[in-house]
């Protein structure tokens, strides 16, 4: 992961200055979007979930069983 945030770094630093503006204003866009989609609650439980299967790789994710009350939450 701080491989491709170094790489992303490095590039966004050889922008010129109009391309580093667009490239502001796509990434505040999205930023936007994405706090409006899904609660911060949400977004938390999930990270949980996936940190607590990185740590325990032989536990079965449960995003399948719990899909349509998250959808029902975010729509």
């Amino acid at each position: 992961m701080n491989a491709t945030a170094e790489i992303l770094k490095n590039k966004i630093e050889n922008l010129n200055p109009e391309m580093l503006e667009t490239f502001a204003k796509m990434v505040k866009s999205l930023e936007m979007k994405n706090k409006t989609a899904i609660s911060q609650f949400y977004l938390d439980e999930i990270l949980y979930r996936i940190q607590f299967h990185r740590e325990n790789p032989d536990t079965k994710l449960d995003f399948y069983e719990n899909i349509s009350e998250l959808k029902k939450y975010c729509a």
